[in-house]
């Protein structure tokens, strides 16, 4: 049975860090592309950071760019996103999911394999 769980939400002010973490289990890691998706209040799950199973590939939504950073370590099963420079429009949901895929990494909801349950993220203003 293929796990994700996501963990390191929590409240922040604006201008503040935190890092999320996605441990995964059930599944040959280093097969998969990892991303994180959020889905603000009343909006629609948006696509966050993706990052190749190597890692050699990344993508971020321009929202993030210069601010978020995704990373995997292959032996931990684990995937992060380091948050800086918070706004109170980065609050939300966020969740990890894996995708099998083994060149590039998928932007959509649908290219997406498995989910986690989500952690929160409150950016306070």
């Amino acid at each position: 049975q293929v796990q994700l769980a996501e963990s390191g939400g929590g409240l922040v002010q604006a201008g503040g860090s935190l890092r999320l973490s996605c441990v995964a289990s059930g599944l040959t890691f280093s097969n998969y592309a990892m991303g994180w998706f959020r889905q603000a209040p009343g909006k629609e799950r948006e696509f966050v950071a993706g990052i190749s199973w190597t890692g050699g590939i990344r993508y971020y939504a321009d929202s993030v760019k210069g601010r978020f950073t995704i990373s995997r370590d292959n032996a931990e099963n684990t995937v992060y996103l380091q948050m800086n420079m918070l706004k109170s429009e980065d609050t939300g949901v966020y969740y990890c999911a894996a995708e099998s895929r083994d060149y590039d990494v998928g932007h959509f909801e649908n290219e997406y394999d498995y989910w986690g349950q989500g952690t929160q993220v409150t950016v306070s203003s």
